[in-house]
């Protein structure tokens, strides 16, 4: 397993659009998330040690954070034809199983991954409402500091501060620690320009 970091995506960028199938085949696009007061987008999967040692840990901050009104999906963007337990029938099963709440979405041509410049599975991407029924970046970064092995306890602490603060409406700090996962799997060929 190759350990990447995230990219580290400008801060202020504005959520770029999409339209991915969740698990049920149901299409769900950034326009439903357009009066949330924020919108948390992971880049996640079902087979990766990083996404697995956190699993529990996401389902319950996906349901803690939920009620408070924060909006979140989960974006599969691996290669599912070389990694076939990432394949959309088995998203389903993973996300009951695991117990999450949130939308687990396919994207199967991986440009949605490219244009959220994702590079590793966990990535988060935390966005804060405009008011002007725009997305824009305040946090990208880990969840914490553990690690599958590192024996740091999981807390969800630097992502629980900044989710915190935008729905208190408080300032984000921009010192901010990249996430670390397993590289998303990309087709051959569709390797993106900041892969490798």
């Amino acid at each position: 397993m190759a350990r990447t970091l995230s990219t580290m995506l400008e801060l202020g960028t504005l959520a770029p659009q999409f339209t991915l199938p969740d698990t049920h085949g149901k299409l769900v696009s950034l326009n439903n998330f357009k009066t949330a007061k924020g919108l948390l987008v992971i880049f996640m999967c079902n087979h990766c040690p990083y996404v697995i040692h956190l699993r529990q840990a996401l389902a319950d901050f996906g349901q803690q954070y939920q009620d408070q009104g924060l909006a979140i999906v989960g974006i599969n963007s691996n290669d599912a034809a070389n990694y076939p337990d990432d394949a959309p029938e088995k998203m389903a099963a993973e996300a009951a199983s695991a117990g999450y709440t949130f939308p687990y979405l396919y994207d199967e041509t991986q440009s949605v991954a490219k244009a959220y410049r994702a590079a590793c599975t966990p990535d988060f991407f935390l966005f804060k409402n405009n008011d002007l029924g725009e997305m824009n970046l305040v946090y990208r970064g880990q969840f914490d500091s553990s690690r599958p092995k590192n024996e740091v306890a999981i807390t969800g602490n630097d992502l629980r501060g900044a989710v915190d603060a935008l729905l208190a409406n408080h300032p984000i700090s921009a010192d901010q620690t990249p996430s670390m996962g397993c590289n998303i799997k990309w087709k051959p060929g569709m390797e993106p320009d900041y892969f490798g």
